[in-house]
């Protein structure tokens, strides 16, 4: 009887500690995912953003969707595209940009834009297209600019350079490294023969 209580007592603690032991395992993924920074991400959508300056519209910014993610150096993103029109002290809009993605990072008011990048100055229908620019609002006189090749039209010429700088509204302008350049020329202006 005693040995009969002694064997249910063992069969009941190698069970358990069995069912214990092969209930405590972790596979290394599991472990990764319980110890990996979670970022805070916070999402927006059909967002429009107002940038003032005393009191006067300068760019409203819009987008269909947009992420403020936390991390160790804040950034909000503009994943799916981004529009922005910029406006004269007189309020009128001056010039658009558009890109199909942006990267605002917060701590030094500098923003990236890729993939399709527009920028159009309304005055005289200059058109820069590039895949990258940036957008520094803390540079005085040349906010937008990029050492990647980019391609300028106007309405009488084309022309390619790697490396750019232009102000807001799109006037003051340099072009660097210029690969090359094509003046158009109305058919009216060719010598008859």
């Amino acid at each position: 009887m005693i040995f009969k209580t002694c064997y249910k007592k063992i069969s009941a603690a190698l069970l358990s500690g069995c069912i214990f032991l092969s209930a405590c395992e972790n596979s290394n993924k599991d472990i990764d995912d319980l110890t990996k920074k979670k970022l805070g991400i916070e999402e927006a959508v059909k967002v429009n953003i107002n940038y003032t300056l005393g009191g006067k519209a300068k760019a409203i910014l819009t987008a269909p969707l947009m992420l403020r993610v936390q991390d160790t150096m804040p950034y909000v993103e503009f994943p799916k595209k981004i529009h922005v029109d910029f406006y004269n002290d007189s309020t009128k809009i001056e010039s658009i940009l558009d890109a199909k993605y942006a990267k605002y990072i917060e701590s030094q008011s500098k923003i990236l834009l890729k993939d399709s990048v527009r920028f159009i100055g309304l005055k005289n229908g200059d058109t820069l297209y590039c895949d990258e620019l940036y957008w520094d609002r803390n540079r005085p006189t040349y906010q937008f600019y990029t050492d990647k090749p980019v391609q300028i039209r106007t309405k009488m010429q084309v022309q390619n350079g790697i490396g750019f700088e232009c102000s807001q509204d799109f006037k003051d302008k340099v072009l660097y490294k210029v690969t090359n350049s094509f003046i158009k020329v109305p058919s009216s202006q060719f010598p008859e023969n």
